[in-house]
């Protein structure tokens, strides 16, 4: 999609993001702890989900006992454990290459792709596809492989050609959904994708957005409007994953007194306020994954909207 013809994410969304990032901007530099703990937990959540849009399934707590603590999980592959700690890799690259303010290149992105697949398809890891592909279920047709290596080029002049006039939200939805089009290797598209729009993110201050897994229909819906040129239901949903983000560095950051009900964070117990669910049948949602939810020390924060979403869609299964 040209850049003349680029849609633009809901005007209410773009300003509510953005005025969160300037809330967020003024507390800093923010306590030492309190970034360590959110990258922490930002880790986990990110590598659970992104791998398990891809059919991974290890759980959120069986991820995190991988990540932190070299576990095996019984019952699952080798391959699963893997996807889980390449993950973890890329991510700390990242923060290095953001730390050292590099700009984005081909070498970086296959960089990239190969922490992925690292030991698990060395042959392929790293290395544009030669050969075409279809993607099951999808409107898109990915571009030939001969045309490949010039694709991502105009990738990144069209990356270094907007990024100072699009909205760093909409700059890396575009990046996301335009790197998939491409889909330059044969497996690890998705993961790289979402990869490269946190490194966007990142390298402007913002936390890394989370697709979420319960999402997961959702957001192969969006992708396929996007791919039928209607990319603005893409846009908004990718920016209600930013602002997600935001918000939970706001509710951990902004002292009680000083929180805005918008930010909307709330605790496991006081979530039973607004369901028919017990606190400990709502922490299992929450640890499966099955609910939306952050962990901050030892407690699950979920949103109101999350557990009404959560009753609706149990509620059409029924």
């Amino acid at each position: 999609m040209e850049a003349d013809t680029l849609e633009t994410m809901d005007s209410p969304l773009l300003a509510s993001i953005e005025g969160k990032k300037r809330q967020l901007d003024k507390l800093r530099p923010l306590p030492k702890a309190i970034v360590q703990k959110l990258n922490e937990q930002f880790i986990i959540e990110w590598t659970y989900n992104s791998n398990a849009i891809e059919g991974n399934t290890l759980s959120l707590q069986e991820t995190e006992l991988v990540l932190n603590r070299g576990l095996t999980i019984g019952n699952k592959s080798l391959k699963e454990h893997f996807e889980a700690l390449n993950h973890k890799e890329c991510i700390e690259v990242i923060e290095k290459f953001v730390e050292k303010k590099k700009e984005l290149n081909i070498d970086f992105i296959k960089e990239i792709h190969s922490i992925i697949l690292k030991n698990i398809d060395d042959y392929q890891a790293g290395v544009f596809r030669r050969t075409n592909v279809r993607i099951l279920g999808a409107v898109h047709i990915p571009p030939v492989a001969t045309k490949i290596e010039r694709l991502i080029n105009e990738f990144l002049e069209w990356y270094y050609s907007n990024k100072y006039t699009l909205s760093i939200p909409e700059l890396a939805a575009w990046i996301h959904y335009k790197f998939v089009c491409i889909h330059p290797f044969i497996d690890g598209n998705g993961r790289t994708s979402r990869l490269l729009m946190n490194l966007v993110l990142l390298q402007n201050s913002y936390p890394p957005a989370v697709i979420l897994n319960v999402d997961r229909k959702k957001y192969y819906r969006v992708l396929r409007q996007a791919d039928m040129n209607k990319p603005k239901e893409f846009l908004n949903f990718i920016g209600r994953s930013v602002e997600r983000s935001l918000a939970i560095y706001l509710n951990t950051v902004v002292p009680s007194d000083k929180k805005n009900e918008n930010q909307g964070y709330i605790s496991l117990k006081e979530a039973t306020k607004y369901c028919d669910y017990s606190l400990e049948y709502l922490s299992l949602l929450a640890r499966t994954g099955k609910l939306p939810a952050i962990k901050f020390e030892r407690n699950w924060m979920t949103t109101r909207e999350a557990i009404e979403n959560y009753i609706e869609f149990i509620r059409k299964k029924t």
